[in-house]
């Protein structure tokens, strides 16, 4: 495996700049996931990556080598599409061996088959190596073509929301194999998503990318607990983040500059309203969702949501007081502004 440096990399499409002066490295056996929505540049940096688009400026690196300018091929990288992108005449076995016949490569049929079987095992579909792609269901189309990747052992491997096709359950399934099989290979992986859950879950460290810029880069839960602005706050979390105008709160304490506050689930306690006044909001809605309820609350015309134990007792139209509990704030720009103790 190797490490991999973008170093102020852009790239427009006339007059669109997809990538803004993007800089980022990437460790060898690490698991970096871009989240952001389409049109973030979230595909374009994989193609720069890969050579498939050549960067307006900056310069990219593998492993310790400028491949800037260098064609697709000679970068020893490995690309999982959205789509399958499998032979649909061939065997699992053929479509997995296929890279490694490559007249680049030239590997003989003995290690062909030892890396095809190891790959099919890592990724359990040994008992349908026989079978043509085309009598593969969604998940096992997408396995093999997961495989395909892994099966080369290449510098790098780019991953463009291969599991988006996918239902809920497969998609929560090849979550954890992916994690699982990264992990037992110590395999570097660049994979984009526009899926918080994918990112929480996989990432070793996550990149929140818009507008073709990245706009902050840490682990998982760095991001989740201190975003550095409101934007990046949106993007992790279920339910997603609530926004006050701090002027709707002025019970509460806040920084200096705050415009917005921000409440997350953990930020908001609910109890029975008190008489002597407090913040109070009146409940709409409770969805009930076994092990917890989604509690969807009114506070002076805006809707808020938060969990709630499952055996709490509320209803619609009961009013109930509200306790933030070290809420983030944010500045009209929507950067974060620090808490001070108090």
């Amino acid at each position: 495996m190797a490490n991999v440096v973008l170093r102020h990399v852009s790239k427009h499409f006339g007059r669109v700049a997809a990538v803004r002066d993007l800089s980022l490295a990437i460790n060898s056996g690490e698991f970096v996931v871009l989240l952001g929505p389409s049109g973030a540049g979230k595909t374009t940096t994989l193609r720069l990556v890969s050579g498939l688009e050549r960067a307006d400026s900056g310069s990219i690196s593998i492993d310790g080598r400028d491949v800037t300018h260098d064609p697709p091929g000679t970068r020893d990288i490995a690309f999982v599409f959205q789509q399958y992108s499998l032979y649909p005449h061939l065997t699992v076995y053929d479509n997995l061996a296929f890279p490694l016949r490559s007249p680049a490569r030239r590997n003989p049929e003995s290690v062909i088959r030892k890396r095809v079987e190891r790959t099919a095992e890592l990724l359990h579909i040994t008992n349908k190596l026989d079978n043509r792609a085309t009598r593969l269901s969604g998940g096992e189309m997408q396995r093999v073509a997961i495989g395909r990747a892994l099966v080369r052992d290449p510098a790098i491997h780019l991953m463009d929301e291969p599991l988006s096709s996918l239902d809920a359950k497969l998609r929560a399934e090849l979550r954890l194999e992916l994690k699982r099989i990264q992990v037992e290979l110590g395999a570097t992986i660049l994979y984009v998503t526009h899926d918080q859950v994918e990112a929480m879950t996989m990432a070793s460290r996550v990149g929140v990318i818009n507008d073709g810029e990245l706009l902050q880069l840490g682990t998982p839960r760095e991001i989740y607990e201190n975003p550095s602005s409101r934007y990046v706050a949106s993007r992790l979390g279920t339910p997603q983040i609530n926004f006050l105008q701090a002027s709707l709160v002025p019970e509460i304490a806040m920084p200096d500059g705050t415009e917005t506050v921000g409440i997350r689930t953990e930020h908001l306690r609910i109890a029975a309203a008190a008489k002597d006044g407090g913040i109070v909001g009146r409940v709409r809605r409770v969805e009930h969702l076994g092990d917890q309820n989604h509690v969807y609350l009114e506070y002076r015309g805006e809707v808020l949501v938060t969990l709630a134990d499952a055996h709490q007792p509320l209803q619609a139209g009961q009013d109930v007081e509200l306790r933030l509990v070290h809420p983030l704030y944010f500045d009209a720009a929507g950067r974060r502004i620090t808490a001070t103790a108090h």
